[in-house]
């Protein structure tokens, strides 16, 4: 898992993170499923199982080469700070674009996920008795979870950290939308809107010299949200990592099959032609969060119209969506064919 990685290696490290982060932030899309279709999910796993009480020792007593070896940090901070640079690039041009060409949105990813599903199943050789009812038990989940139907926002801590968990899975299982998820259980905006904007007028307060945020009891509120928010998110992801090692290491061949089942499942999730449903108040006007956005309560789906030249001009971006992962298949044989002729020399 640490073999050196050349300058290249590194700069498309940061460019997977920056899609894993753009994924990450569209409801429906899960960044898990660019780690896997990148062909580094499982480095990106056992890397975060390696945050255990072993590294803390070693961060502790001083050994911070040892624990740089250990936890495979080159890896996840190139990673994590694609991701970064994603929320405040990628994501704010994905957010343009959902506005003004929600349905070509959709239906790009749409492609990229029919690609990845073709890119994991094609070198997928191991459907037996044991896979092939887990790899229906996965698409039965994602394509329940597809048509849920969300609840009501809890503020509830004990809730909000369990959010919190629940949160990490797009990054975590390939094919389960974290922020979709959120949306489910009626917090999104909460969690992700609302407490974000927060954090950020705190900061803003802070830089300004303004100390008087902390005598605001909703926006103390909504900060120790967010900090439960957090803790729960962390302790997902740890919790996930170690669980997700285990199984890969034991029984790789039953979690790729219910991994595959569960993105082909997670279709219904991102199925281009939908109507957005938007929260509203008795009067029948959308409500709207602080960003003055209107809150998203779930999608009603509908089959396309062929009439209707935004049907063609849609199917069109699929495809475009499908080649960009045949693409990315072929780029990656590709060079790891030429590392191999490399090595022979």
């Amino acid at each position: 898992m640490h073999q050196p990685r050349s300058f290249l290696d590194n700069f498309f490290l940061v460019i997977k993170g920056l899609c894993m982060g753009a994924a990450n932030k569209v409801p429906g899309v899960s960044g898990g499923i660019v780690a896997f279709v990148g062909g580094f999910y499982e480095e990106f796993i056992y890397s975060l199982q390696k945050l255990n009480s072993k590294a803390l020792k070693l961060l502790f007593n001083g050994r911070f080469k040892s624990f740089y070896q250990y936890t495979n940090a080159q890896f996840l901070v190139l990673l994590i700070f694609g991701m970064l640079v994603s929320y405040f690039s990628v994501s704010r041009i994905l957010d343009y674009f959902l506005d003004h060409n929600e349905t070509l949105v959709w239906a790009s990813f749409f492609g990229m996920v029919v690609g990845s599903i073709y890119h994991i199943g094609k070198d997928f050789d191991s459907w037996n008795k044991n896979t092939i009812p887990a790899g229906v038990l996965g698409l039965v989940i994602g394509i329940s979870i597809s048509f849920l139907s969300p609840a009501k926002e809890n503020d509830n801590l004990i809730f909000i950290f369990f959010c919190g968990i629940i949160s990490v899975s797009g990054m975590t299982l390939p094919g389960l939308s974290g922020s979709f998820i959120l949306i489910l259980l009626g917090n999104y905006v909460l969690l992700l809107v609302d407490s974000v904007n927060a954090l950020y007028d705190t900061f803003s307060d802070i830089f300004s010299g303004n100390f008087g945020f902390y005598k605001n009891a909703e926006r103390m509120q909504t900060l120790k949200i967010l900090a439960i928010f957090t803790l729960g998110s962390a302790t997902g992801l740890v919790t996930f990592s170690h669980l997700l090692s285990y199984v890969l290491k034991h029984y790789k061949a039953t979690t790729t099959a219910v991994i595959l089942g569960f993105i082909t499942g997670s279709l219904g999730v991102i199925w281009p032609w939908k109507r957005t449903i938007f929260k509203l108040d008795g009067a029948g006007i959308p409500i709207m969060d602080s960003n003055g956005d209107k809150i998203i309560l779930n999608y009603q789906r509908y089959l396309p119209n062929m009439g209707n030249p935004e049907t063609w001009w849609a199917i069109l971006f699929i495809i475009l969506g499908i080649l960009v992962l045949l693409v990315l298949d072929w780029y990656g044989k590709n060079r790891k064919a030429n590392k191999q002729v490399r090595a022979t020399r």
